[in-house]
């Protein structure tokens, strides 16, 4: 496999483009004009939105092999392995596409916070009238 932002045909990709791609069972992610998918990652037991990243090929793919969630940091313009230095990395139990490919859902298990603010999830405040309000992780 060529490393990069666009995929090369390996292994489980394919690099047509077609029809297939909606109801087939050929992985073809769609990636965005940057090499880009987006991907939610939800609480394996609980079910709760912990954040939501970017994966390129590659990231998607170790995320596949290594059972470890990979991204692309858009604003470092690097790999990065969720919790590499946190210690805090999201073990993959399960990973689904949506319908057209271009976006994924990882259900991971936690080992500590998400956020890197050290919030359970990146999703910990409301947007209301007020503004901004905390969220309690059990709402």
């Amino acid at each position: 496999m060529t490393i990069g932002l666009r995929m090369k045909p390996c292994g489980l990709y394919s690099p047509l483009m077609d029809e297939a791609r909606d109801k087939g069972l050929t992985l073809n992610p769609k990636y965005d004009r940057d090499g880009l998918i987006t991907a939610a990652v939800t609480d394996v037991d609980s079910g709760e939105l912990l954040m939501v990243a970017h994966m390129n090929a590659e990231a998607l793919k170790l995320t596949v092999d290594t059972g470890l969630a990979h991204f692309w940091s858009r604003s470092r313009q690097s790999l990065w392995k969720k919790g590499e230095t946190s210690g805090h990395m999201l073990e993959v139990r399960d990973i689904r596409i949506d319908c057209d490919q271009d976006a994924v859902w990882v259900k991971a298990v936690p080992a500590g916070p998400t956020c890197h603010t050290g919030a359970r999830s990146c999703f910990f405040r409301r947007i209301g009238p007020e503004g901004l309000t905390p969220v309690d992780a059990a709402d």
